[in-house]
């Protein structure tokens, strides 16, 4: 830890400043278009279509929090909201019974639908249509790079649990 610098080069804040500026308006952009047409908060976005990409449309609590870097008390308050809203269930998994897998419903599967098409819209209009193809290419390298690093060494909430072998 000793030969890390003490400051920032201009350029490295000047870009530090520019991702946290669009991180925030991005986020709230997109935070307020998934609030007025599906009645979500970005977290349930994201389990919601974590759990829409899974082959079963099935995950793990613990998986699901892993991927959304979220403390697994906070998701399992906010997939105790989107099961009273009906949208998710949870149940013990088959494999664990010390699991808990959620399982997107027909009406989850309908709120993703109606909230997609402006989720993109955003996304095009807020993110990509000031971007090249090759800046989005040289962007999902880059922050593929950062999320490694952050993931190298993550808080609790973002650390895979290690899972108990019998």
């Amino acid at each position: 830890m000793d030969d890390l610098p003490l400051s920032l080069t201009p350029t490295q804040l000047r870009a530090y400043f520019a991702f946290t500026e669009v991180s925030s308006l991005l986020r709230h952009a997109v935070e307020q278009q998934l609030r007025d047409v599906g009645g979500l908060s970005y977290v349930q976005f994201q389990l919601l279509a974590r759990l829409g990409d899974a082959p079963d449309g099935q995950v793990r609590m613990t998986d699901l929090a892993d991927g959304v870097v979220y403390s697994r008390s906070g998701l399992t308050y906010q997939a105790q909201l989107l099961e009273q809203r009906g949208l998710v269930t949870r149940s013990p998994s088959p494999d664990d019974e010390r699991s808990i897998v959620v399982t997107l419903t027909d009406e989850g599967i309908s709120v993703l639908a109606a909230v997609f098409p402006g989720h993109i819209e955003a996304l095009h209009r807020l993110l990509f249509a000031a971007l090249s193809d090759t800046d989005v290419n040289d962007l999902a390298r880059i922050l593929g790079h950062a999320a490694d690093q952050l993931r190298a060494t993550p808080p609790r909430s973002a650390s895979p649990r290690r899972r108990k072998t019998s």
